[in-house]
């Protein structure tokens, strides 16, 4: 497991939650800092759509479909949350590059 890379997880927030992409920010001990990935880009406000990097190279991070790494949050999980065996794919340099100069 490293930075950069993108696996599918359950995240929750109060009483739901879903299965979703998120890349991995840092790992500790027990547990995994991550940013959500995003689809849902229209709708949202001006000011949550400014945090929202682009993936250029969604389908070489093994997304589906145009994502978004939203920014506006970390979130914790405990390490065994995240099948470390099973990234679906890596952000690609120029898009790690990308996104460094975005949250910078």
């Amino acid at each position: 497991m490293n930075i950069f890379d993108v696996y599918i997880t359950y995240v929750s927030w109060g009483s739901n939650g879903k299965r979703r992409p998120v890349m991995i920010l840092g790992k500790g001990n027990d547990s995994v800092t991550v940013f959500n990935i995003t689809t849902r880009y229209e709708g949202k406000s001006e000011a949550i759509r400014a945090k929202y990097f682009a993936i250029s190279d969604w389908q070489r991070a093994g997304l589906d479909k145009p994502s978004y790494v939203d920014t506006n949050n970390t979130i914790t999980l405990p390490l065994t949350a995240v099948d470390s065996k099973n990234p679906i794919g890596r952000l690609t340099a120029a898009d790690e590059q990308g996104l460094i100069e975005f949250i910078s």
